[in-house]
């Protein structure tokens, strides 16, 4: 801060935390700053409505440098990012000519070759990566776990043939120990001794990362940040625990690590998480005194998370990975995958890909994040939150340690059972509409079908699995599938109620109301009827009636209700479903006469809307 500056600012009175406090409970009057302001995250802890420099005047990790440990700020000093795409293999030669085509004219800088263990054979990864530098470009590869051996053998074997210096070569080969146990419900078995086979084969590809610590397979169970953070690094540590209990070097084992995380729209959160993933990693590094501080440095990858991707309004996919993407870049993560929008009821088309890969470009050629190592450093509210994502996520790491660490949990289901838990937490949260799916369960597409659209894919591969599940796995339905199964209920019924919107009375309370339940009954796909209002209730329910409602909702204010809600239910005389919109004071009143569908606010829309559907034989 220069001397005119600091000038500047000292004619300004210095204000406390405590005093903005203070004035905001005046200003609230009777409503309790606790509960209006704070906000209840569901991480652990409590987020504050503000922040100031108080807030991060002991933090520690607030005054450390890029590529300084414990590395909060980045590993390196500059924050160039991976733009990474994934390919599902089945035509070698088909994905070879794909990858050479996305590498010289896409703007992709890594690639992730996805196949079953079946095809792991030299004659196929020769076709696969023909005229592809593996110095140049980042190659990652996910196979069944059981031939992640021999593909890094064939790799190893197949780059010497071609002439490359191996000890350049960089990438990933994904060896999962506990795959199976998460994915398939299997006790892990003997994994470390398969952990070591797989790490001594990769000795000769220095930079190639073979251990995948798959925190995003969390993520799109519904896991909280804090929880994925918390897991993904008693995984780590629990890996690198047995390693050097069998004589491994603490540098070689974390070197060969590689942490592969979800990213939800969680924004300023995420940026948080993977700072705090940086530190704490670092951390627990440091504990096994490596003979360099480099090895304390996390290989981090993010993907766009799949739990908040929708069948329905798939477009605003693109919104959500673009935030999901732009927080990663901005916590310095080391590449970035984003999963095209058509991602969960088809297999994506190149326009899909294209957009998803267009996504990263933006953020560094026309956003020039690239060009800024950790721009969120000195910000009171992401470094206050990293420093809350860090203590809670620590705490979650303990309590997994105390109970004999991560494979001991995991074979006995604790860990997937905390995540599934965490997953119907947030399904709720959804079905009550604390939580927004933007065109799922609020704002729907009042037109739009999906039936049509969704292709079935299945995956032949069993990775290994003896198909003999002993405990829970864990559950992968998107936080959408419930809403997006009614609403495809109703499709395929060929039944599309209508439900006409009688409003009446008060015109900002009709209007509002007419919106609400318009929304509300949209997100079971049923016809909406709305109307811009009726002089008398007898009018509106003769509109009803040429319109073939099936359901008619009468809108209007609360006081208003005493009158109309009778008259109207009297009028329908049971031959349409009669619902008030809205909670008023008469409701007991209302009830008492024989009217049963109150939707407001408060309402559980899911299983308000399973209702009807019943009501319905949908």
């Amino acid at each position: 801060m220069t001397e005119t500056s600091e000038k500047f600012f000292s004619e300004f009175p210095f204000v406390s935390a405590q005093k903005w406090v203070d004035k905001i409970k005046v200003d609230l009057k009777d409503t309790p700053y606790e509960k209006k302001m704070i906000w209840k995250t569901g991480e652990g802890f409590d987020v504050n409505p503000f922040y100031t420099a108080e807030d991060i005047e002991n933090l520690e990790i607030a005054k450390s440098l890029p590529g300084e440990f414990p590395y909060v700020r980045g590993t390196k000093i500059c924050n160039n990012w991976l733009i990474r795409q994934d390919i599902d293999v089945s035509d070698f030669k088909a994905a070879n000519k794909k990858a050479k085509k996305l590498l010289a004219e896409s703007g992709v800088t890594s690639l992730g070759f996805h196949f079953e263990g079946d095809f792991v054979t030299k004659e196929n990864i020769n076709i696969l990566l023909e005229e592809i530098c593996p110095i140049k470009t980042e190659l990652n590869f996910k196979t069944c776990n059981h031939k992640a051996l021999e593909l890094i053998e064939i790799l190893t074997e197949t780059f010497k043939e071609k002439g490359v210096e191996v000890e350049k070569c960089k990438g990933s080969v994904s060896y999962n120990p506990f795959k199976k146990t998460l994915l398939r419900g299997e006790i892990s078995g003997d994994w470390v001794k398969e952990t070591i086979e797989v790490i001594k084969a990769s000795e000769a590809l220095p930079k190639y990362r073979v251990i995948a610590i798959d925190a995003c397979y969390l993520n799109d169970a519904g896991a909280y940040i804090t929880q994925e953070l918390g897991y993904a690094l008693a995984n780590g540590n629990d890996i690198l625990s047995k390693l050097t209990e069998t004589g491994w070097a603490a540098d070689k084992a974390a070197e060969k690590i590689k942490f592969n995380f979800g990213i939800s729209s969680n924004y300023f959160m995420e940026i948080a998480k993977f700072r705090a993933a940086r530190w704490l990693w670092a951390e627990i590094v440091n504990a096994y005194h490596p003979e360099c501080k480099c090895a304390c440095k996390i290989k981090l990858h993010a993907r766009t998370s799949e739990w908040n991707m929708t069948t329905y309004d798939a477009y605003v996919n693109m919104l959500r990975t673009q935030t999901e993407a732009m927080s990663a870049a901005i916590a310095g993560v080391d590449s970035i995958t984003v999963l095209p929008f058509d991602n969960t009821f088809k297999k994506p088309d190149d326009f899909s890909e294209r957009i998803a890969r267009n996504q990263q470009l933006l953020l560094k050629e026309e956003c020039h994040i690239d060009k800024v190592v950790d721009p969120s450093a000195g910000s009171y509210y992401i470094e206050t939150l990293t420093d809350s994502i860090a203590k809670t996520a620590w705490k979650i790491f303990l309590e997994i340690e105390d109970r004999g660490g991560f494979a001991k949990a995991a074979d006995a289901g604790e860990i997937q059972t905390a995540v599934n838990k965490s997953n119907m937490e947030r399904k709720k949260q959804l079905a009550t509409r604390r939580l927004i799916l933007l065109g799922t369960n609020q704002f729907p597409n009042f037109t739009e079908t999906a039936k049509d659209k969704i292709e079935e894919e299945t995956c032949d591969c069993n990775c290994g699995s003896d198909g003999k599940e002993t405990i829970t796995k864990l559950d992968f339905s998107r936080g959408a599938a419930e809403f997006e199964t009614l609403r495809i209920a109703t499709e395929k019924s060929g039944k599309r109620p209508k439900v006409f919107m009688l409003t009446i009375g008060n015109l900002a309370m009709r209007l509002a109301r007419s919106q609400f339940s318009s929304n509300f009954f949209a997100c079971a796909g049923y016809e909406i009827i709305d109307n811009l209002g009726f002089d008398t209730v007898d009018a509106g329910i003769k509109a009803a009636r040429e319109k073939e409602a099936d359901i008619i909702v009468l809108c209007s204010s609360d006081e208003e209700y005493a009158t109309f809600a009778p008259e109207a239910y009297k009028l329908t005389g049971g031959k349409e479903v009669f619902v008030v919109a809205g909670a008023p004071a008469c409701a007991d009143a209302l009830k008492a006469i024989g009217i049963e569908y109150f939707i407001n606010v408060k309402s559980n829309v899911l299983e308000t809307l399973r209702m009807f559907n019943q009501i319905f034989n949908i």
